[in-house]
């Protein structure tokens, strides 16, 4: 018979005091005790978290809202349910998507992300750069077998973006998708996506690093950026007259400019990226004349969140990604700021 789990009172985090300042690893952050759940809530041992891009903007106030005080970041958890309403140990993951209402309009369409009672892990709630999270019953993902937990860290958001992206591109199978960014955390995932729906790619991004890996990933085409002297031209020539779809997951605003000219009629540009400050310009009458869609897309449902989980663990899609001690998380965003990570940085939370 197992031995009933015991609750440490503290914890290591990562906190940050104040938006804009540093954070700070501290050994005595709280942890709650199950009978300071709230009802629907669960408690996790992590053992691994993904870092997100988002998560530095956040700490840096690159968004539009402000994040709780003395706030845990990170919102790519895995870990162990160690304590509910009743005991489970069933593993299962934290992503952005901390609570909705599930009643509305927007949550019953599966649009839970845009929920006016919608709240985020890592934002408004404590988030995974620690040894314990709180977490939403209802609002965590269970993992599947197959796939390690640290490469599941790494799906939680990147993965879970661009497959939400794709799914709503209205493409078919057969139909070309231009990534732009694609050898990047974001764009070398959308690929593998991408070709397990069927879809054919076109990589755009620099290097040849990024040319073999995207290459490698299953893209059809690459596309330099960087030698290209008519992007646009190149894209339509490409894909036989224009992209179905474009997924931009660069960091520059330059991408969505250049992705609106180069779709085709009836094309769907999907704003992933998230440069700050970055506009969209688009001639209204070029977008009503070829019935082209701009679609957001910054966070799956529950339901694709399990989907895209449950891809990666068949084999389907696998994330290229390091892993560090949470101890590291400050050189992490140092490397992050400069744009020195290649894929993406997975956090060994006992290191």
């Amino acid at each position: 018979m197992s031995q009933p789990f015991t609750i440490p009172k503290t914890q290591r985090a990562f906190v940050l005091p104040v938006v804009g300042g540093e954070i700070k690893l501290v050994n005595d952050h709280p942890v709650l005790s199950q009978s300071e759940l709230l009802p629907g809530q669960c408690l996790l041992k992590l053992t691994h978290s993904g870092v997100c891009h988002s998560d530095l903007g956040i700490k840096k106030g690159d968004f539009p809202f402000i994040p709780k005080a003395d706030l845990v970041g990170g919102h790519e958890g895995v870990g162990t349910v160690v304590a509910i309403g009743d005991h489970t140990t069933n593993r299962r993951s934290v992503s952005f998507l901390g609570s909705a209402c599930s009643n509305c309009e927007l949550c019953l369409k599966g649009l839970e992300g845009h929920c006016k009672e919608f709240k985020s892990n890592g934002i408004d709630f404590d988030g995974t750069f620690c040894e314990y999270a709180v977490a939403y019953i209802d609002y965590v993902t269970p993992i599947p077998e197959g796939i390690e937990s640290s490469a599941a860290a790494a799906i939680m958001c990147a993965g879970v973006t661009v497959y939400s992206a794709l799914r709503q591109s209205d493409t078919h199978i057969g139909d070309w998708v231009v990534i732009s960014g694609a050898g990047g955390g974001l764009g070398h995932l959308a690929i593998q996506y991408a070709v397990a729906m069927g879809l054919r790619v076109v990589a755009v991004d620099a290097g040849a690093a990024k040319r073999d890996l995207c290459l490698e990933l299953g893209a059809e085409k690459w596309i330099d950026f960087l030698e290209s002297t008519n992007l646009v031209a190149d894209v339509i020539r490409a894909t036989e007259g224009g992209a179905h779809a474009a997924l931009v997951a660069a960091g520059g605003s330059s991408a969505y400019e250049t992705a609106v000219a180069y779709l085709r009629s009836a094309g769907t540009l999907l704003a992933v990226g998230l440069p700050p400050g970055a506009m969209i310009s688009a001639a209204v009458l070029l977008v009503a004349l070829r019935g082209l869609t701009i679609r957001g897309s910054f966070i799956g449902n529950r339901q694709q969140t399990i989907e895209a989980v449950n891809i990666a663990a068949a084999g389907k899609v696998k994330c290229i990604y390091s892993i560090r001690g949470l101890s590291e998380l400050n050189e992490v965003y140092e490397e992050m700021g400069k744009g020195q990570i290649a894929g993406r940085v997975v956090l060994d939370i006992y290191k």
